[in-house]
C-alpha cells in the first residue's frame, strides 16, 4: 500500500472538506494516480486523526467533484481526467445530456476491446441487420437486469432512441394516423410524427401523467389506435407513473385496440419499480431505450422491443433506412457493459440527481417536486406568455433554457418551462444558474409559477 502522509489545514471549513483538500493535495502532487485506489477509510481515518464517518463525507466530496469515483465492491478509485473549473459563462439547462461518468482508462479499454470484436464480424455486419446475436445477447441481459426481462432475439439494435422512435411511428401508421399523448412531450417525438404526417393527439394528465378517463376520451373520440408515453421522468414535465395508472393506462388501450409506444430512456432514474408496460402486454407494446441517458450519449446504442408479429415489418424498415445501427458503434456501447460502466454510471447518476433535484427545489423554493429522488429535469409551469417571457429573460443572464416552443403540441401554446439541471457539468454553474431564474421568477413581471 502507498504510504502517504495528511496534512489538515487550519481554517474554518468544515472538517470533511479539510479532508477532502488534504486527500486532493496527495493526488495533485502525484502520489495518487489516475486509477489508483485510496487507501480504505478506516486507513485515512486513523492516518488523520478522524472518524470513519467524516472520511466518508470527505470522499463524497471528492466524487460530487469528479476527482475520485467509488466502484461496488472494490473500493475508491482516483480519476484520470481532472475535472474542469466551473464555468463563468452561459449557463445551459436546455438539452437533457447527464454528466460523463466513464473515466478514460475506461473509454481506451472499451475501445480496443470494441475494436478486436469488430474485427472478427463477417462480411461487416451487413447481414445482421438488428445488431449480431452476441451485441443482442449483451444489451438482453443489460435490459434483463436492470428493467425488462427480454431475449436476443425480441431485440432490434439502432442509432439511438430516436430512430427507434421513428421505427414505432412509422410502424403504428399502418393502423392509425394519430398518436395520443401528454402535451407538452417530447420535442424528438413531435419532430418524427411531423416528419411521418402524424398527428399528435393531446391527453389531459395530472401529477402522474395522461389520465385513464381522459385517455379513453381521447381514444373514442378520434379513433385512435396509439399511444406515446415518457413513463420514467416524463419529458418535459418529469413525472413518473406508477404501477396502478400503468395498469388502468393499459386496460383502457386494450378496450381500444391501441397499440403504446413506451418511451423508457429514463429508467435508470425510476422509483416506482421496475414494472413496465412491456411486461404487462408484450404483443401490445414497443419497447424502446437507449445507452445515451444512463451511461452516456456518447454510446448512443438505440433499443427496440417491437411486439412479435411486428419484427419482420420493423427489420425490413431497418433494412431501408439504414441498413442496420454501425457495428462498431454498437460493439463500443457492448463493451461499456461489459467492464461495468453502466453500473458505475447509473450509480454516479441517481446519486447526482437527487443531489441536484435538492438543490433546485431549494433554490427556486418549490414546495414539491415530481420525483424527490432525483429526476434530469425540472418542470415550472406557468402560461405560455410567462413561459416565452421567461425563456427570453433568463437567456439575457446567460442562462439558457430549452425554448417552450419545443415541446409544445401543434396547436397548443407551451405551459411551462424545461430546466435540465444534470445539464451543467459543475453544480456550481447549476446553482448559479438557478439563482439567476429564481430571481426573475422573484420579479412579479417574469413568471408566476402555477
Amino acid at each position: 500500500m502507498v504510504k502517504f502522509n495528511l496534512t489538515l489545514t487550519d481554517s474554518d471549513a468544515p472538517l470533511h472538506e479539510r479532508l477532502a483538500q488534504a486527500i486532493n493535495v496527495l493526488i495533485e502532487a502525484g502520489q495518487f494516480k489516475a486509477g489508483d485506489r485510496l487507501p480504505p477509510h478506516r486507513v485515512i481515518a486513523q492516518q488523520a486523526g478522524v472518524a470513519i464517518g467524516t472520511v466518508t463525507k470527505a470522499i463524497d466530496y471528492l466524487s460530487d467533484r469528479g476527482i475520485v469515483r467509488g466502484e461496488v465492491g472494490r473500493g475508491t478509485f482516483v480519476n484520470a481526467k481532472r475535472p474542469s473549473s466551473p464555468s463563468t459563462g452561459e449557463v445551459d439547462l436546455s438539452l437533457s445530456v447527464p454528466p460523463l461518468y466513464v473515466d478514460e482508462d475506461m473509454f481506451v479499454a472499451a475501445a480496443e476491446r470494441s475494436a478486436r470484436n469488430v474485427l472478427k464480424i463477417p462480411s461487416g455486419g451487413l447481414y445482421d441487420l438488428k445488431g449480431t446475436f452476441s451485441q443482442r445477447s449483451v444489451m438482453a441481459e443489460w435490459l434483463t437486469r436492470t428493467r425488462v426481462d427480454t431475449d436476443p432475439d425480441d431485440l432490434v439494435l439502432c442509432v439511438g432512441a430516436q430512430q427507434a422512435i421513428h421505427m414505432a411511428f412509422s410502424d403504428v401508421k399502418k393502423v392509425s394516423s394519430l398518436i395520443a399523448c401528454e402535451a407538452p412531450t417530447f420535442s424528438g417525438a413531435i419532430v418524427a410524427a411531423n416528419h411521418l404526417c402524424l398527428e399528435l393527439v393531446p391527453v389531459d394528465h395530472d401529477e402522474e401523467g395522461m389520465t385513464p378517463d381522459a385517455l379513453d376520451k381521447a381514444l373514442a373520440e378520434t379513433g385512435c389506435r396509439a399511444v406515446y408515453t415518457v413513463p420514467v421522468c416524463q419529458n418535459p414535465m418529469g413525472f413518473e407513473v406508477g404501477e396502478t395508472r400503468r395498469r388502468q393506462i393499459l386496460q383502457v388501450c386494450l378496450r381500444h385496440d391501441a397499440r403504446i409506444i413506451e418511451d423508457d430512456i429514463y429508467s435508470v432514474h425510476a422509483g416506482k419499480g421496475r414494472l413496465t408496460y412491456k411486461e404487462l402486454a408484450p404483443q401490445q407494446v414497443y419497447f424502446l431505450t437507449s445507452l445515451s441517458k444512463c451511461l452516456t450519449p456518447l454510446a448512443r446504442v438505440g433499443v427496440l422491443i417491437p411486439p412479435g408479429d411486428r419484427m419482420i415489418s420493423i427489420t425490413k424498415m431497418l433494412r431501408a433506412e439504414a441498413f442496420g445501427a454501425p457495428p462498431t458503434a454498437l460493439e463500443f456501447g457492448c463493451s461499456l457493459i461489459e467492464l461495468g460502466a453502466d453500473v458505475i454510471a447509473a450509480s454516479a447518476l441517481r446519486k447526482e440527481a437527487h443531489a441536484r433535484t435538492e438543490m433546485a427545489a431549494k433554490v427556486l423554493q418549490l414546495p414539491s417536486v415530481p420525483m424527490p429522488h432525483g429526476a434530469p429535469h425540472l418542470w415550472l409551469p406557468m402560461s405560455a406568455v410567462d413561459a416565452e417571457r421567461l425563456a427570453r429573460r433568463s437567456l439575457e443572464q446567460g442562462v439558457r433554457v430549452t425554448p417552450p416552443e419545443a415541446t409544445a403540441l401543434k396547436g397548443r401554446k407551451a405551459s411551462g418551462v424545461r430546466l435540465c439541471i444534470l445539464a451543467p457539468e459543475h453544480r456550481d454553474d447549476l446553482q448559479r444558474g438557478l439563482a439567476i431564474i429564481a430571481e426573475l421568477l422573484n420579479d412579479s413581471s417574469a413568471a408566476t409559477i402555477v
